[in-house]
């Protein structure tokens, strides 16, 4: 899982509603990921009492919203052992970002592209490129398009991007669902939205179309919230969950905060397409010439 273009492309996402699909056909999923501004590299099995400083804000999202098994790594092939050796039910890993990470064997690939495309076709540092762009959808690949039209000449398909209703962040770590309705109730109360993601515009794009009345507050990706960016009075703030697991609800005393979830949503044709790229379901071992069942 991972994308060509740096950046917001929807991984974390897609990520998210590929263990869904994978849970509702019966596979037993774990994930990997680097975890990006941890403070160190070594393995590490991400838990609910996980620091973000310490598994990265990413993977304990990916472990709170899904409940499954991740680890994290700068090597995700050791991430991959470790991960297997501490859940052997285990039988299809999904990485998140690991399209680059060579190493790693995989029989399936999902290319994420936004609305941005290739950008202007050049590599990192003179475009957003981290590789060329393919002439062809490479072999055992697929590319799905956080966008509402495909926005490069490679074939694929389209995910449904949407909120998925809201939720007070003290709820929101216990478990609560998030709800419309509460979604809804906002639209009655001057917001201030605060978004520590790489595309915040597209959070606040969203936001509107749920006709919230807010003050958008764009922050830097993967902003960490050692200080709280809002003034003290600020009665509501409404954040992505990318944002919330830097936030613990002791911190936010005379602000109510409401985490605002954001889903995925797979036509029936993706998941036959990914499911159809996946071996016959067995665990994998641990022998270091094995190639995982690697999504």
């Amino acid at each position: 899982m991972g994308n060509i273009i740096v950046g917001g492309a929807g991984k974390t996402p897609t990520v998210v509603a590929t263990v869904k699909t994978l849970h509702e056909h019966g596979w037993h999923p774990g994930v990997i990921s680097r975890g990006y501004g941890r403070r160190n590299e070594r393995v590490l099995a991400v838990t609910t009492q996980s620091s973000v400083h310490d598994a990265g804000d990413e993977p304990l999202l990916l472990h709170l919203r899904t409940n499954a098994p991740v680890v994290v790594g700068r090597d995700r092939v050791e991430a991959a052992r470790e991960l297997l050796r501490l859940h052997p039910e285990v039988d299809v890993i999904v990485s998140d970002d690991g399209l680059q990470h060579l190493r790693l064997p995989r029989c399936a690939q999902v290319i994420v592209f936004d609305e941005r495309g290739a950008g202007n076709g050049w590599l990192l540092p003179a475009g957003p490129l981290r590789e060329p762009l393919p002439l062809r959808v490479p072999p055992r690949s697929l590319v799905l398009y956080n966008a509402e039209r495909p926005s490069t000449v490679l074939p694929g398909m389209t995910a449904t991007r949407r909120l998925g209703g809201a939720v007070e962040l003290s709820e929101w770590w216990i478990g609560a669902a998030p709800s419309m309705q509460a979604l809804e109730n906002l639209r009655s109360r001057p917001l201030l939205a605060a978004a520590g993601v790489a595309a915040p515009s597209r959070f606040f794009e969203m936001l509107s179309a749920a006709r919230l009345g807010f003050t958008a507050m764009p922050l830097p990706d993967h902003f960490d919230f050692a200080t709280l960016p809002w003034p003290q009075d600020t009665p509501d703030v409404i954040v992505t969950e990318k944002d919330a697991v830097k936030l613990h609800p002791a911190r936010v005393h005379g602000t109510r905060v409401w985490v605002a979830p954001l889903d995925f949503e797979f036509d029936a044709h993706f998941e036959r397409e990914l499911l159809a790229l996946l071996p016959p379901r067995s665990v994998p071992t641990l022998r270091k010439d094995d190639g995982f069942p690697t999504a």
